[in-house]
């Protein structure tokens, strides 16, 4: 089955996964405190607006420090709306209410989700037809196709490079790259699968 990108998000893991049949041809690189997406050296060039973005980015909230993850150029300002204070569920809500789903072929969703550092997690998606913020208190996955509305999936991962290797694993056609989030005592770890 091809879901396109997908996120699954717990209030102590977390992957992303970039599925791609259109634009195989990327890659997650660490800067500073953001993943960013972007193409392999050998990628065709393209003035797609979709391909390149931050993925997920640590930032110092007032009530602690939050990552934020998502498919697209709105992990940017939900991260930056979290840093000056506002509730994730807000934070969340704003960006993708004002950027709205992708408006290519296929009305692609944005999917985005945030876990804090005493482990409140929530997961967000705007479709055509939705937004949808909800917190959650196990492991649940919402993707760009097929399956655009949460729901409870089984994410077993406890260190970094385990999630992001098991979002990279799991069955789903296309499989591109991956990065993985756990919380820990000592703040967020996160690791990186390109399939190499």
């Amino acid at each position: 089955m091809y879901v396109g990108r997908f996120l699954v998000v717990g209030p102590d893991a977390g992957a992303y996964r970039v599925s791609s049949r259109s634009f195989p041809n990327r890659k997650i690189t660490a800067r500073d405190d953001a993943l960013t997406v972007g193409p392999t050296e050998n990628a065709p060039p393209t003035d797609n607006p979709y391909v390149a973005y931050n993925c997920l980015r640590i930032v110092d909230a007032p009530a602690g420090e939050t990552v934020v993850f998502g498919n697209g150029s709105h992990v940017d300002p939900i991260a930056e709306k979290v840093e000056l204070g506002y509730p994730a569920r807000d934070a969340l809500a704003t960006a993708l209410l004002a950027l709205d789903y992708e408006k290519d072929d296929y009305d692609t969703p944005r999917i985005a989700a945030t876990i804090d550092a005493d482990g409140e997690a929530l997961i967000a998606t705007v479709r055509k037809d939705a937004l949808l913020v909800e917190t959650v208190d196990e492991p649940t996955l919402v993707a760009t196709y097929e399956k655009d509305s949460p729901e409870s999936f089984d994410f077993a991962a406890r260190d970094a490079e385990a999630a992001a290797r098991e979002a990279y694993d799991l069955a789903f056609e296309h499989a591109v790259c991956a990065a993985g989030i756990v919380r820990t005592d000592d703040g967020f770890e996160t690791a990186i699968e390109n399939g190499e």
